[in-house]
C-alpha cells in the first residue's frame, strides 16, 4: 500500500487527486527549502565556533603559570574588596570613597604591599578600600593607612598583620581556589 499525500507539503490546502504540489506553491517550496538549508547551515557553523573557543579556551588554561594563576586570583580579590567597602570611606582620609564605575575613583589598597608581603595579598585584613589619590598617588599613606585600620579592626590584628613575615609559595591549586572563591562572593554580594 502506497501513501498517497492528500494536503500541499507547501501550504497545507488540500490536492487535486495526481498532484504532489499546488503549482503555486513549487517556487516558494524552493524558496522555503533554501531558507531551511541556510537555517541549518548557519546553526552548524555556529556549533562549530562554538567547540572552536571551547578549544581555544582549554588550550590558554593548558598554557597558563603561576603569574597568570596569580593575576587572574588578585583580580577577583580585589573587586570583592572593592565591593565589600563600597559604602564605607576611604581607609586613609575618611572621605567617601566615591562610585565605582569603570576604572572607578577607588582602588583595593594593601596596608603591606604586595611587594613587601605577597603571603598577605589575599588576606582581608590587609586590604580595603582606598581612594586612588590616597593609594596611587599618596604612596599609600601608610601612617593614615594603620591608623584608619586600627579604627577599623582593632590594635591586635594590625599588629598580626605587621608581625607577620612567613613565606608563602603560592600553588597553581591554591590560587584557582581563592579566584573561585572570592568570584563566588563577589556574586553573593551582588544580588
Amino acid at each position: 500500500m502506497t501513501f498517497r499525500r492528500t494536503t500541499c507539503p507547501h501550504c497545507s490546502k488540500k490536492l487535486e487527486q495526481g498532484q504532489r504540489i499546488h503549482a503555486a506553491c513549487i517556487d516558494g517550496f524552493a524558496e522555503a527549502q533554501a531558507a531551511k538549508a541556510a537555517r541549518t547551515a548557519d546553526k552548524e557553523a555556529r556549533a562549530a565556533a562554538k567547540v572552536e573557543r571551547a578549544d581555544i579556551k582549554k588550550r590558554k588554561e593548558a598554557l597558563k603559570r603561576i603569574p597568570d594563576y596569580i593575576k587572574d586570583a588578585q583580580h577577583a580579590f580585589n573587586a570583592f574588596i572593592r565591593l565589600r567597602d563600597r559604602s564605607k570611606p576611604c581607609i586613609c582620609c575618611g572621605q567617601p570613597l566615591g562610585e565605582s564605575s569603570v576604572g572607578g575613583l577607588y582602588d583595593c589598597g594593601h596596608y603591606r604591599s604586595v611587594g613587601s608581603a605577597s603571603h598577605l595579598r589575599f588576606h582581608e585584613d590587609n586590604a580595603n578600600g582606598q581612594r586612588k589619590v590616597c593609594n596611587r598617588y599618596g604612596a599609600g599613606r601608610a601612617v593614615d593607612y594603620r591608623i584608619g585600620l586600627i579604627a577599623r579592626i582593632g590594635i591586635e590584628r594590625v599588629e598580626a598583620l605587621e608581625h607577620s613575615n612567613a613565606v608563602h609559595k603560592w600553588t597553581k591549586d591554591e590560587l584557582i581556589a581563592i579566584t573561585q572563591v572570592y568570584r563566588t562572593k563577589l556574586k553573593e554580594m551582588q544580588e
